[in-house]
């Protein structure tokens, strides 16, 4: 029996504030697509020297696939910056702010693949109630993907 995410991942609670970010947007099913999307803003990330220590990149599935006709769903991938771009690849945003469970996944498919398996037991099994209405957060630190981590920020009400 495989442990649950709370087990399995370190985790802990975190207050995300409004932040600034661009953003390349991809529409359509969710799938390896948005492998590629993620590709390609870490070359526009390169091409502008943008790459730090510090950097930050996010994934955000902007709609519910259960919900959401296939051919309508956004995916958003971010980086965080406040910046000011002279291009047409690039448009602007602020995350969604508020209060977040965040899970520390060590950065291989059957990990990723295990949250996502694992995530509809999590927000119904835990203390913490789930914002639904807001979309789970991929949180990609430059400094701890070279650790082989990425995280997943799940939205809680307040």
């Amino acid at each position: 029996m495989k442990k649950s995410l709370k087990e399995r991942y370190r985790n802990h609670i975190e207050v995300i504030e409004p932040i600034p970010v661009v953003y390349m947007r991809r529409v359509g099913a969710y799938g390896a697509e948005n492998y590629t999307l993620m590709q390609d803003m870490k070359v526009w990330i390169n091409r502008n020297n943008l790459w730090h220590k510090d950097g930050v990149i996010y994934g955000i599935a902007r709609d519910n696939a259960y919900t959401t006709p296939a051919k309508e769903c956004r995916y958003d991938v971010c980086f965080v910056t406040d910046s000011t771009f002279e291009d047409g690849v690039i448009n602007y945003s602020t995350l969604p702010n508020g209060k977040y469970l965040v899970f520390e996944v060590p950065h291989t498919i059957e990990d990723v693949q295990h949250f996502w398996e694992e995530i509809a037991k999590t927000t119904t099994n835990t203390e913490q109630k789930v914002a639904f209405d807001t979309p789970i957060l991929e949180r990609y630190k430059f400094a701890l993907v070279e650790k082989g981590f990425c995280e997943f920020c799940i939205p809680l009400l307040t």
